[in-house]
């Protein structure tokens, strides 16, 4: 592959809801160019995009891939990226270094839940779009009424810049309303625009010269001077509405036909922005942060926006050049990480195709393989001008499993497993729950965590089994309690003997306190420590149902010791029991986490999700409108909510979303809280 400057790139992502045909788009574009012989197909697993084992067998996008393309001495980095919810991180990650979006929209469907998440993320990062209207060759496809769908959902001004050259089976091309020619097939030569076509066309394009007009305030005081816009100047204008993010164009293609291909690729050059374009970029330096340009000259500024796992090569690491250039058998600073890493070859990829480069400039995206300290949101430098870019803001995960390992053999593999693959996805998280004692994985939903279970097992040979995870219960006392209990065993030789005297009472502000209240030496100070720390191990471990006990006062008021059989750990046993006993006494209740829930979804769904909110015992704070969308605020316990996001979604037809995060503990219901005594009875007798 040619070196490309910063001027000749681009980098687009291709974002939409799952199946509107964003991988056959790029997979037109390869076959169109001459990258490959042969159209791949979803349905044959053979698309240069979707080459995982994973995908293949599910038939969807599962992490972005980058698919660069050569067009009229320019490169484009196409990022196809997943459409399905759960894998709205490669999303994110994709956008942070994509330069313009394409969102991609199925002319029979029309605008769905997957493209309101990608232009609302495109959004984020302030990125200039098009709107490409897809499968214009499908039965019952409908170009305005895809099109107006796309304009009820969205505030941002929609301009054709192409109309289809018919529709369904009788689609051939497309119309170009800005070199008003007709376009046949993939539109490498341009034709008459036929008759028939001529009053939509001159409709069309009178609205788009007056868009193209208004982005420029010049050809504006022109156009409204009654004076005729050039071709150029209708495009430099549209251009800069474009841009500025006041106008979306909107195209037509078909592409497992191949309808349309040149004039879209042709447009992207033309409007969208190469890097330099975009504005400038933040780092944060050694003593100030700096903005960045993307030019060559630069500081080296490169942010590194995924990392995979490949069995064959090992790890690999795409980057993105915000300043400076790359070279290969070249060093980086990673500032992240705080060490030297030595680049070996650099590639650039298409698809899991690796193309070896001698040099990557500024904008462009490239990988390197095999490097040890790097993971996904690192930053290479200079070490001697060292800097660190920001990491965009991913959603909090909030579907969530208990893992164990399915043998003894993948026991110890379970932790440096589930590091990779967190490491690889930003989405992903991992931790040890102390008072359930599982391994919790976390992610954005069941596909998510499937295809994460299912990765540990191909990359990593480690076999996770699944479970919905228990609820971290507490347990505490309501009233002071008391009690004693004497340890003595005698087995030959010196014995075993401690008595321990204990008073619990509640304790709502602390989470323990201890203290020594015995008067006149019963029991000596030095068994103190034994003592508490027989009581800690019960609190650990719980006392009704096998949860932690917290906010409990632990007082020592008496107990009596043998000047020969009493130790340290006779006085341990003897206060686990005696605890275990006062707390017995002490009307003890369990606790349950509530979680604060905001849950964001269309008005017309609004009384379905409070009555099934009702149904989870929830307790609703608060409503609000904002945009449209009804935003309820309620306090939920976390038994409630452990499937929430599969509920959601099926409820409102996946365009619901909900934030959750831990508010407080609350006395369980007394009817809830004996079931989970008698199954965590149950559970102990079984062992």
């Amino acid at each position: 592959m040619k070196e490309y400057s910063t001027d000749k790139i681009r980098n687009i992502a291709l974002v939409s809801h799952s199946s509107a045909g964003k991988t056959m788009l790029a997979e037109a574009y390869l076959h169109t160019t001459g990258v490959t012989t042969r159209l791949g197909r979803i349905e044959d697993g053979t698309t240069a995009s979707d080459f995982e084992d994973e995908e293949i067998r599910r038939g969807i996008s599962l992490s972005t891939s980058v698919l660069p393309i050569e067009h009229k001495d320019h490169k484009i980095n196409f990022l196809d990226t997943p459409g399905y919810t759960d894998f709205v991180g490669e999303v994110i990650s994709s956008l942070r270094v994509a330069d313009g979006a394409i969102v991609v929209v199925d002319s029979v469907a029309g605008a769905e839940v997957g493209t309101e998440i990608g232009w609302n993320f495109a959004d984020e990062f302030n990125l200039p779009r098009f709107v490409v209207i897809n499968k214009m060759d499908r039965d019952n496809a409908n170009f305005q009424k895809a099109l107006g769908t796309v304009a009820d959902s969205f505030e941002t001004r929609l301009i054709p810049v192409q109309l289809p050259w018919g529709e369904k089976a009788e689609f051939k091309g497309v119309l170009d309303l800005l070199s008003m020619k007709a376009y046949a097939g993939a539109g490498k030569d341009g034709e008459e625009i036929p008759a028939e076509f001529s009053d939509a066309v001159e409709e069309a394009r009178m609205e788009l010269v007056e868009a193209a007009a208004e982005g420029d305030d010049e050809l504006l005081m022109k156009y409204l001077d009654g004076d005729e816009l050039s071709p150029v100047e209708i495009a430099a204008g549209l251009r800069s509405a474009i841009l500025s993010g006041e106008v979306v164009p909107v195209f037509v293609t078909a592409a497992t036909s191949e309808i349309g291909m040149y004039p879209l690729a042709d447009a992207i050059i033309s409007m969208m922005p190469s890097p330099a374009d975009r504005p400038a970029v933040e780092a944060e330096g050694a003593s100030a942060t700096e903005e960045l340009l993307a030019s060559d000259a630069g500081p080296l500024a490169a942010y590194v926006w995924k990392t995979t796992a490949d069995p064959f090569v090992g790890k690999i690491t795409y980057f993105k050049i915000y300043s400076g250039v790359i070279n290969s058998d070249g060093r980086v600073w990673n500032q992240n990480a705080r060490e030297a890493e030595r680049l070996g070859g650099i590639f650039v990829i298409r698809g899991k195709e690796q193309i070896s480069v001698k040099v990557l400039h500024s904008g462009d995206i490239g990988v390197v393989a095999k490097l040890g300290e790097t993971s996904t949101s690192h930053t290479f430098s200079d070490k001697a001008h060292a800097l660190t870019m920001p990491v965009p803001d991913y959603p909090n995960a909030l579907f969530q499993v208990a893992v164990s390992p399915a043998t003894q053999a993948d026991s110890a593999k379970v932790s440096p497993t589930l590091t990779r693959l967190c490491e690889e996805d930003m989405t992903l998280s991992w931790r040890q729950e102390p008072s359930t004692k599982q391994t919790i994985l976390q992610g954005m939903g069941d596909q998510h965590i499937d295809v994460a279970i299912r990765k540990a097992e191909s990359k990593f040979q480690t076999i996770l089994n699944t479970e919905i995870p228990k609820v971290p219960y507490q347990e505490t006392i309501t009233k002071a309690g008391s009690a004693q209990y004497r340890h003595k065993k005698q087995s030959g030789g010196s014995g075993q003997f401690g008595e321990v005297h204990l008073r619990v009472e509640p304790l709502p502000d602390e989470d323990f306190e201890f203290k020594n209240e015995v008067f006149g030496g019963a029991v000596s100070q030095n068994y103190m420590p034994a003592i508490e720390k027989g009581v800690k191990n019960v609190m650990l471990d719980g006392v009704i149902a096998g949860y932690p006990v917290h906010n409990v006062k632990v007082a020592v008021f008496d107990g009596k010791e043998h000047p020969v059989d009493s130790k340290p750990m006779a006085f341990e046993i003897a206060a686990r029991e005696c605890f275990k006993l006062a707390v017995m006494q002490a009307s003890p209740v369990m606790l349950e986490p509530i979680m604060s829930v905001q849950v964001t979804v269309p008005e017309a769904s609004m009384g379905d999700i409070l009555g099934d909110l009702n149904t989870r015992r929830s307790r609703v704070q608060g409503m609000d409108t904002v945009r449209g969308k009804s935003v309820i605020n309620a306090n939920v316990p976390l038994a409630e909510m452990q499937r929430y996001t599969t509920d959601l979604r099926s409820m409102t037809g996946g365009r619901g979303v909900f934030a959750m995060e831990f508010d407080h503990y609350e006395t369980l219901p007394s009817h809830l809280a004996e079931e989970i005594i008698q199954s965590a009875q149950q559970e102990k007798e079984e062992k």
